[in-house]
């Protein structure tokens, strides 16, 4: 990487893990919290809350992508980053699952992971890419690992979600910084190639696969969470130390990822990709069937790192590919598609997953995330997979 690229992706990575923080700080105690709220014992009620900024996000992503196309990526990434900070300020003042329902769904009408990849990519040559989509991945799982180890002990200093969103509002406020100050100007476009059309995505084959993609992994990530909670309690557990558990997973998922993405530099990105998701079935059968058990702590801390690996692995890889696939023109409205279809996915893994858990209980959670996850192996092992600009590649 030249500097610049180095500058580029290290701010944008930031950004994600400032952003990324407040979010992560929640989704281990948001089920548990939740329920000290009025209508907090509905398990129905609770995963749309959790999954209202999903929905949010899925109805704004395209929309601020392709604005980011036309009108520049920073100037949506802030206004972006200034609703959500309004958001989490709703969410803390929040009386009722009801209303913190409405503030999740006000954060996530700050819709700027679009964008953000958008400008990544602008700024980072093509054989570099995957790196720069990596050092944003490494930003999101180092976060996530941090967020797993401070969330209980943070929550109860607090005084519960309040001041979990209090502080999500701060930590958008600095990203504002980062983006205004540090991240690199992003490069002029003719005004012929800042024209992005939905009409060049919106029916593109190659990246609807992706797409899909997106939102299966995403609605099983949420579904999970509205699930795996209550089994660490239920094998012995107690809330304050389930980062015990979650953090030596998450590092070790880490590891691991590093190990696989050594392999896309020898060209194997289409065999990552199909591991990636079939790994991600296998950890859902497996869940399925110790579910019912009553799973250990060592079996679900099993699962957990597998479901990380697949997670972080597939999350590096799939923007990525992306970018490669898009049209240069319309980058920005292919990345806000393929963000509205995750956050899409986080919506429908809250309220999809509360659902089920109330109606059919822990085995039909992941009887339905084991078929979507089958589902999506099938559809994406034709995924085309363009070869490298570099000489000796394997495609």
């Amino acid at each position: 990487m030249t500097a610049g690229e180095r500058r580029a992706s290290l701010s944008l990575a930031g950004i994600f893990a400032l952003r990324m923080l407040g979010l992560f700080l929640v989704l281990p105690v948001f089920v548990l919290e939740a329920a000290k709220y009025p209508g907090g014992d509905d398990p129905a009620l609770v995963g749309l809350a959790m999954g209202a900024y999903g929905l949010a996000q899925a109805a704004l992503q395209m929309p601020l992508g392709l604005a980011s196309d036309r009108w520049g990526r920073k100037k949506v990434i802030l206004m972006g980053l200034l609703v959500f900070a309004a958001g989490c300020v709703a969410a803390a003042l929040a009386d009722s699952v009801q209303t913190l329902a409405l503030a999740r769904g006000l954060q996530g009408a700050g819709a700027i992971s679009a964008a953000v990849t958008a400008l990544l990519s602008d700024l980072t040559r093509d054989e570099v890419r995957t790196r720069a989509m990596m050092l944003v991945g490494i930003s999101i799982g180092l976060t996530f690992a941090l967020s797993l180890m401070i969330a209980p002990p943070l929550t109860a200093a607090l005084g519960g979600l309040p001041g979990l969103f209090w502080l999500t509002a701060v930590l958008a406020l600095v990203s504002m910084g980062v983006v205004a100050w540090v991240t690199p100007a992003e490069p002029p476009r003719p005004p012929s190639v800042a024209r992005g059309r939905w009409a060049d995505v919106w029916l593109h084959p190659q990246l609807w696969r992706l797409d899909v993609g997106v939102f299966v992994l995403h609605t099983v990530q949420m579904a999970m969470w509205v699930v795996v909670p209550g089994l660490l309690v239920q094998a012995g557990l107690p809330k304050a130390q389930h980062w015990h558990l979650y953090v030596p997973a998450v590092l070790a998922a880490f590891v691991l990822t590093g190990g696989m993405m050594a392999l896309d530099r020898r060209g194997y990105l289409r065999g990552i990709l199909r591991g990636g998701i079939a790994l991600l079935l296998a950890v859902q059968l497996l869940m399925l069937a110790l579910a019912p058990r009553l799973p250990g702590l060592w079996a679900l801390g099993l699962c957990l790192t597998l479901f990380f690996l697949a997670f972080n692995t597939l999350e590096i890889i799939q923007p990525s590919l992306l970018s490669r696939l898009a049209p240069p023109a319309s980058r920005g409205a292919a990345l806000g598609q393929y963000n509205a279809l995750q956050s899409l996915g986080l919506f429908a893994g809250g309220a999809l997953g509360g659902l089920l858990l109330k109606h059919g209980g822990v085995t039909a959670v992941f009887a339905v995330t084991a078929a979507l996850a089958a589902l999506w192996l099938l559809l994406g092992w034709a995924q085309p997979v363009p070869a490298r600009q570099t000489p000796g590649s394997r495609g």
